[in-house]
């Protein structure tokens, strides 16, 4: 079942005195990850009732992972297009295909932006794609 409230479950195990500062934050981490963010005055409650002032690098850390722990409308969010592979035939236990699937192939076609990824975007002019470089 699909948690409605998330907040009002999270609570509980937060503010219960039995649980370690680890687990309140992995706690944490599993609502920003399942909430694809958190308003930075959220998080700061968060840390700041919990008790966690200490850790909460570890929180905010994973920004540099490039998961969205602070989430608003000023954010902009770099995500790869995906491409369409409806038509694809897959097994029934490998469905769904990684990103890094979609960038590989974009990378090897040439297709990457340049803003993206500058590194990757120029392959050299004597390469016609139909080998590894």
């Amino acid at each position: 079942q699909k948690v409605k409230d998330s907040m009002r479950v999270l609570l509980p195990v937060l503010l219960n005195k039995s649980h370690e500062s680890y687990d309140k934050i992995r706690a944490i981490l599993l609502y920003i990850f399942s909430t694809n963010g958190t308003t930075q005055e959220n998080l700061d409650k968060l840390i700041q009732n919990v008790q966690i002032e200490s850790d909460s690098d570890m929180i905010r850390n994973w920004k540099y992972l490039d998961v969205p722990v602070i989430s608003s409308a000023t954010t902009q969010q770099h995500k790869h297009p995906r491409r369409d592979r409806s038509s694809e035939e897959t097994f029934q236990l490998s469905r769904w295909t990684p990103v890094i699937k979609d960038v590989m192939e974009d990378a090897i076609e040439n297709k990457l932006d340049s803003k993206d990824w500058p590194y990757c975007s120029q392959c050299p002019p004597t390469w016609n794609g139909s080998g590894a470089v």
